[in-house]
């Protein structure tokens, strides 16, 4: 019993260790439009949202039941199992927030567990029905629905703010994107501190300390709305410039459709208990939005890094989570070497991010990846496009175009030597 409860305060604290970097990877999902667009100072920002996750985390609980009642079979579900999944998850956080790509902080939990679960005690553990419905098609869905409502968003803000002036729009839009920045921080802390409450949850009952089927207890949502908001509050400013600039180049009206969108999204979803990722939704709506502007454009690129990290995200962390519960099988010194790995993991990345600082001061600086070479969609898309006009092209030109004009002024003086010659030959 002592070992059990020993091992139950070790899964709490990697749990609580988890939902940080749940707060500092995803911080991009509010703020990223909000801080790209220039709408709030960076440390502004960030210390707003840490506010919003936590009083997020008070609004609901559905998320975290499904976890801790619906995703696994509580029967023969042991400490080592959860304290597993939360060592997938939290590598796989620390990887894609090293590497700046957007990735789900939710399904890295999900595929440890699920990891963790099956080496533990086979198929049989998983629930596929809950497994299917409520994670992996909200995955899908997630970002097509917010992608495709803030496009229209987008239009539609731009078609009715075409006759006010550039200046007042603005204005309104940034003040917007605000009060829209905060509705997606507030959904995050309803739908992600959810997630390690559920996992909490499931841990304490694995360990006896609660009945099955219990709800998340007050000093288990306290602590993980803490957490997370601490979380948040570092920045995570890696991801938020990718977010922010690295997709696409935002205006504060697409800022605001792509919030709006999302949060509605993510809102309806934490309602319906559904473990929706909040990044897939974010990522989704600021395409969408990026898509939304006449002339807009989407860094397929960089999307397509994205699209396969989301991939990878769920048996990536599934596979490092079945390792270390299969190493914990040998006892004490098993869970040792897995919470050692952790730790020296931890510190190894860190270690690798200082090499290349990014924080509040450089978040909005050039990127790479603005000046990369056409995708091959926006190749295909430039290849079916009806060429330009000759006046169209000659104001395209631009700067070419004026180049061009005083070369041919420039050579006119050289002629000019033989106009005086002209009445002497008269003469």
């Amino acid at each position: 019993m002592e070992h059990i409860t020993l091992l139950l305060g070790i899964v709490i604290i990697t749990a609580l260790v988890f939902d940080f970097t749940n707060g500092f990877h995803d911080t991009a999902n509010a703020m990223a439009t909000t801080i790209s667009t220039g709408a709030l100072k960076p440390k502004t920002a960030v210390a707003m949202s840490a506010v919003l996750n936590l009083v997020g985390a008070f609004m609901s609980v559905e998320v975290a039941k499904t976890i801790s009642k619906g995703l696994v079979n509580e029967e023969g579900i042991q400490p080592e199992v959860i304290f597993a999944a939360l060592v997938g998850a939290i590598l796989w956080n620390l990887v894609t927030w090293l590497v700046g790509l957007p990735s789900s902080s939710s399904h890295a939990l999900m595929g440890g567990l699920v990891g963790a679960a099956v080496a533990s005690a086979g198929l049989g553990a998983v629930n596929g029905g809950t497994l299917v419905s409520k994670v992996l098609l909200p995955a899908v869905a997630a970002p097509i629905v917010a992608g495709v409502a803030s496009m229209l968003a987008a239009k539609v803000t731009y078609k009715l703010g075409g006759k006010v002036g550039g200046k007042t729009a603005t204005k309104g839009y940034r003040a917007g994107q605000i009060a829209s920045a905060g509705l997606v921080s507030l959904a995050h802390g309803t739908n992600d501190a959810q997630k390690t409450m559920g996992i909490i949850t499931l841990a304490l009952i694995a360990g006896g300390a609660l009945d099955s089927g219990a709800n998340p207890p007050v000093w288990v949502i306290v602590s993980a709305g803490l957490a997370i908001a601490l979380g948040t509050s570092l920045g995570g400013w890696r991801i938020i410039r990718t977010m922010g600039s690295g997709l696409t180049d935002l205006q504060p009206q697409q800022g605001f459709a792509a919030q709006t969108s999302a949060a509605s999204v993510i809102l309806a979803s934490s309602t319906l208990g559904f473990s929706l990722s909040t990044t897939h939704a974010c990522s989704g709506a600021v395409m969408g939005a990026g898509l939304g502007r006449k002339g807009g454009v989407v860094r397929w690129s960089t999307a397509t890094r994205m699209f396969i990290a989301w991939g990878l995200t769920l048996p990536a962390a599934a596979v490092v989570a079945s390792g270390a519960e299969l190493v914990m099988r040998t006892g004490d010194v098993g869970v040792a070497a897995v919470a050692l790995f952790l730790v020296a993991s931890c510190v190894a990345i860190w270690a690798v991010s200082r090499r290349q600082v990014v924080d509040h001061s450089n978040v909005n600086d050039a990127q790479p990846a603005s000046a990369e070479e056409p995708g091959v969609v926006t190749t295909a898309m430039a290849a079916v496009t009806v060429p330009p006009t000759a006046a169209a092209a000659e104001a395209a030109a631009g700067t070419t175009a004026a180049v061009t004009d005083e070369a041919l002024k420039a050579t006119i003086p050289a002629a000019a030597p033989t106009t005086p010659a002209a009445p002497a030959a008269a003469v």
